[in-house]
């Protein structure tokens, strides 16, 4: 579709001028944060930009989000530059895929997701956890400090592997960890850079994201394969997948299906939940009241024991700390949709080929949501403090149909770590390191999260 440049350049959406070639893209270069919560502040709840060649509004307001995520999501679709660029890593898998093919491979995998069916992953959750606490002895004892976003890529890396495959993936060699990392950097450069030529073009940066992609293929290919050539029974997300059939024809899917749906879910169940873990850990060594308070929780209820799904509920105030780190650092941290054909938000005219950006981190800290929008304060999510929040002030696994399918196995899976961890450690920032979002494909803490291990204090 073509994109209308000058429908939403000449229109009464406020915005920043930019540069008459550029547009917005090198402020963005910059500092992405900083200018979307800047543009919100100085122009409002929709904001004219141009990116590039690209003609775009930004939409803060929670009611305009809803209308793109949900209330008219049909007319708004994938098809914009951010997911193409995401494409070359996850083929046509869940996250970028469009129309009926979407559709059909979300009905295809819902059953997989379904909360019974990832309840049976609990005791997976807590058994990965403690195996991993094992292994930070030497480094409490000599008072070192180790980088916890490592250490959480490492953790989740090793339960959606078991997971997906029932088994635990040997990545001695960090080639499943490394390379995705390499690939998710090289889908934000190719955003950044819209002219950069494309992966046919024998350049080294094409070459290295080539051979980076034919390694993490060869690992993916290798498990489906031996998968396929198993007898056994297997009670894995893989073979939940691999069951599946189309309702109308009983189609199943292929072995190159099933590889993007699975790169999908290393990326969506790796990525994103070690990334949440992380601020978790950070802010929480920040606020040692909010701490001392989650510490108590876990002792009155777990009194030492290895916490359950069936804990989760009485666990409220570990929930409530969890969203509030979702709220201030969410990993999906910004979304792009394109609209198929015109409309409108707020009341402003929304050209068709017009790329609508949503961002989670900007409407979380939109003020007139979130009084002191900046501060941590997990009690915001006391039901009370809730009541009357439109919906889409808080989103950090998206909305509406598209809605993320591994929402409820990242938040118990995330539940169950931060749990299991924070009854026998505290974890403080190491001195003198410097804390910085990254706002990659995630929102990561730039150059790791350096931290010391601590023994808990009993309450």
């Amino acid at each position: 579709m073509e994109r209308k440049i000058l429908d939403i350049a000449n229109s009464t959406i406020p915005g920043p001028r930019g540069h008459f070639l550029t547009g917005s893209l090198p402020e963005l270069q910059r500092d992405r944060l900083a200018y979307l919560l800047a543009w919100r502040e100085q122009f409002g709840d929709i904001v004219r930009l141009r990116m590039g060649p690209v003609a775009a509004v930004a939409v803060y307001h929670p009611d305009g989000v809803q209308h793109v995520l949900q209330d008219n999501h049909a007319n708004y679709s994938k098809e914009t530059r951010a997911f193409a660029g995401l494409r070359p890593l996850l083929g046509n898998g869940l996250l970028v895929s469009n129309g009926e093919f979407w559709l059909r491979q979300r009905r295809l995998m819902q059953p997989a997701f379904h909360r019974q069916q990832i309840s049976a992953f609990g005791e997976l959750f807590t058994r990965e956890t403690l195996s991993t606490l094992d292994g930070w002895g030497a480094a409490i004892q000599g008072g070192q400090a180790i980088n916890i976003q490592q250490e959480m890529m490492r953790l989740t890396l090793a339960i959606v592997t078991q997971a997906l495959f029932g088994s635990r993936v040997s990545d001695a060699d960090g080639i499943i960890s490394s390379r995705i990392t390499a690939l998710l950097s090289d889908s934000i450069f190719r955003f950044d850079h819209p002219i950069y030529p494309p992966l046919w073009v024998p350049t080294r940066r094409n070459q290295e994201f080539k051979a980076n992609r034919s390694d993490l293929d060869r690992e993916i290919y290798r498990l489906i394969a031996a998968r396929r050539g198993s007898e056994a029974e297997h009670h894995d997300l893989l073979s939940l997948l691999m069951q599946a059939g189309d309702e109308a024809s009983g189609e199943k899917m292929s072995d190159r299906q099933l590889r993007d749906e699975v790169m999908t879910l290393f990326i969506a169940g790796h990525e994103t939940t070690a990334v949440a873990l992380s601020w978790t850990f950070y802010l929480l060594s920040q606020h040692p009241d909010v701490e001392s308070r989650l510490g108590a929780e876990l002792h009155k209820v777990l009194n030492g024991r290895t916490p359950g799904l069936a804990d989760l509920p009485q666990l409220a105030y570990t929930r409530s700390v969890l969203d509030e780190s979702l709220r201030l650092y969410p990993p999906a941290w910004v979304t792009e949709r394109m609209a198929l054909k015109d409309d409108e938000i707020g009341g402003y005219p929304i050209p068709a080929g017009t790329t609508v950006v949503i961002s989670p981190y900007a409407t979380h800290r939109h003020p007139g949501f979130w009084p002191e929008p900046e501060s941590f304060d997990p009690d915001r999510f006391r039901l009370e403090q809730s009541d009357g929040r439109p919906r889409y002030a808080y989103f950090p696994f998206g909305g509406g149909p598209r809605l993320c399918i591994g929402n409820n196995f990242a938040l118990l899976e995330a539940q169950l770590i931060l749990a299991t961890i924070l009854q026998r450690f505290r974890l403080e920032l190491a001195p003198d390191w410097k804390v910085e979002p990254e706002p990659l494909v995630t929102l990561r803490p730039k150059d790791g999260l350096w931290m010391r291990i601590k023994e808990a204090v009993r309450v």
